[in-house]
């Protein structure tokens, strides 16, 4: 074999060799990718779900305010009465 072919054959395995490596580093990269993904879905989740357990909670307290101030104004109207 002439120097120029084992140089082309050597520059030939080598780029093939790096594109490999690129391939699984890419893979790699791409697969925490989604995974970090579904992570922050399953937050989103949880969030959604603390955020509605949080409105129930504050339309109770407002149902129970609304009572309580009814209630009230009725006591003061029949006492005035």
């Amino acid at each position: 074999m002439s120097r120029s072919s084992r140089a082309v054959l050597a520059a030939s395995a080598l780029l093939s060799a790096a594109t490999v490596v690129a391939v699984h580093v890419q893979q790699r990269r791409e697969r925490e990718r989604l995974h970090s993904g579904v992570l922050r879905d399953l937050e989103r989740q949880n969030q959604k779900k603390e955020n509605i357990r949080l409105l129930e909670e504050q339309i109770a307290l407002t149902k129970q305010l609304v009572e309580e101030r009814d209630k009230a104004l009725m006591e003061k109207g029949s006492q005035q009465s």
